[in-house]
């Protein structure tokens, strides 16, 4: 597979430094490729004299160039020559291939070494008018192409992991200055600021005043916001005012270490931050919910265990062991995901619970040992109860009839693929005959929930030398 990794792994010409400032260049490189309305390749050396595509970014301002997947082939002859004496020399260079213009720029570290090469791939037959549009994007990306072939872009500390609704050029553009006034503010742009209640025209304003006037009146700002708003720091943040919510991110422009001016990005994502915000509440209501389910199943499980201490038959007080001990089970699974907020569960963990307590609870004077191997994977929680009582069941079937009042052990296995699980539950206690089971109330539960809610089958059948082996196969049917 041609990722950006296989591809720097299969030229082996980058140290660590080359590495980490190509992988950043790369997670960075969108806001260039649409100021430029040109697509983007990397080109690095391979140890054998070769030159190949690494990565390929295309522009959402304009049409692309290339419409095939060209990672991880070989550079065209026809810009081979130009792209070799780039890396040789450290120059920008430009060349021309019928309807294509390159500009071919040298990716430069920090510490000054040459390790590939930006190919800037233009369509001449979209040639956009000299306007102010063009002028201002024109400028963005010759700062942000000095910047690539002097070490200083992606700069340090620059954010990578980018939040959800991040903007981008086509979202809306504005440049500033190096004091922070507007030089260009895209159309889309404008209208995002009107929406935070910021009017009239912003060129030759300073942002920064502009929207920190409208926040007197609004909520408490991002305390990067000013830094953003006069572009001097490549990050993002918010701003909000009145319930609109515009999300911005800058990126400096510098010549040679000096701050010249910035881009700013910016993006309305008022609705987005909405749906989060109602996401968000479903999801604490639900863990609310799961939360006070386990709390009423464990009231009644005590409730149960209470009523049983009261009962003198043996047959009805272990009827309501019985029941407050599935009772409990199902409790621990509405615990895990009150945990987790989510609609599975990470079952090892809950398992590894239950093992213990169906073990211990089930043996009286008995010394069992439980072990655990593989892997449940995440379940959901329609199958996670399921699956809980069912385990719960043969444990204590295992502790209190194949082992019945001697010392054993209990072991476990687990084996996940997919929708498919397949879980072995082994014993060395007295064992049964091929082919026979338990009839009681525990088995038909078992057997029911297995064929109804987990659609597998189960079956029982004696250990080699001693025991009982239970071997369950199980279609989960919702993937992690």
């Amino acid at each position: 597979m041609p990722t950006l990794s296989n591809m720097i792994n299969q030229a082996g010409t980058l140290d660590a430094e080359g590495v980490e400032h190509l992988h950043h260049l790369v997670a960075d490189w969108h806001p260039l490729a649409d100021v430029t309305f040109a697509d983007l390749f990397i080109v690095l050396p391979t140890t054998d004299g070769r030159l190949i595509i690494a990565a390929h970014c295309r522009p959402a301002t304009a049409g692309t160039v290339e419409g095939e997947d060209v990672v991880g082939n070989e550079v065209p002859d026809t810009v081979y020559k130009p792209v070799r004496r780039c890396l040789e020399t450290g120059n920008v260079l430009q060349t021309g291939v019928d309807h294509v213009r390159f500009r071919i720029v040298p990716i430069v570290t920090p510490s000054e070494k040459i390790i590939g090469s930006l190919v800037v791939a233009q369509d001449d037959r979209t040639e956009r008018q000299p306007d102010a549009v063009q002028r201002n994007y024109s400028e963005i990306t010759e700062s942000l192409l000095t910047m690539i072939a002097q070490g200083e872009f992606p700069a340090d500390g620059m954010p990578s992991g980018l939040r959800h609704g991040t903007p981008r050029v086509s979202d809306g553009l504005i440049h500033l200055d190096a004091d922070g006034v507007v030089l260009y503010a895209s159309p889309n742009a404008i209208s995002a600021f009107h929406r935070l209640g910021v009017r009239g025209r912003l060129p030759g304003r300073v942002l920064a005043e502009l929207v920190t006037d409208r926040m007197e009146y609004g909520s408490s700002a991002d305390e990067m916001l000013p830094v953003v708003l006069l572009g001097k720091g490549s990050w993002v943040s918010e701003v909000e005012s009145y319930g609109v919510v515009v999300s911005l991110r800058a990126i400096v422009l510098r010549d040679r270490g000096t701050r010249t001016g910035a881009m700013l990005m910016c993006r309305d994502v008022t609705e987005l931050r909405r749906s989060e915000r109602e996401l968000m509440t479903k999801d604490a209501m639900i863990r609310e919910i799961n939360h006070r389910v386990k709390n009423n199943l464990q009231t009644v499980s005590a409730l149960l265990r209470l009523q049983s201490r009261r009962v003198e038959d043996p047959g009805a007080k272990q009827n309501l062991v019985d029941a407050q001990r599935r009772i409990y089970t199902i409790s621990m699974v509405h615990e895990a995901l009150a945990r987790t907020g989510a609609d599975k569960v990470d079952f090892d963990e809950t398992f590894a619970r239950l093992m213990r307590l169906a073990a211990g609870v089930a043996a009286t004077g008995q010394q069992i040992t439980t072990s655990f191997e593989g892997s449940f994977g995440r379940v959901h929680s329609e199958e996670a109860t399921s699956l809980a009582v069912v385990l719960n069941e043969i444990i204590t079937n295992a502790v209190e009839h194949g082992l019945k009042g001697r010392d054993g052990a209990i072991v476990v296995r687990a084996d996940r693929h997919g929708e498919q699980l397949d879980v072995v539950i082994t014993d060395n206690g007295i064992g049964i005959k091929e082919g026979q089971h338990g009839s009681g109330l525990g088995t038909q539960i078992v057997e029911t929930m297995i064929k109804s809610d987990l659609l597998g089958t189960i079956n029982w059948s004696p250990g080699p030398e001693e025991g009982t082996v239970v071997t369950i196969h199980a279609n989960m049917r919702h993937r992690d």
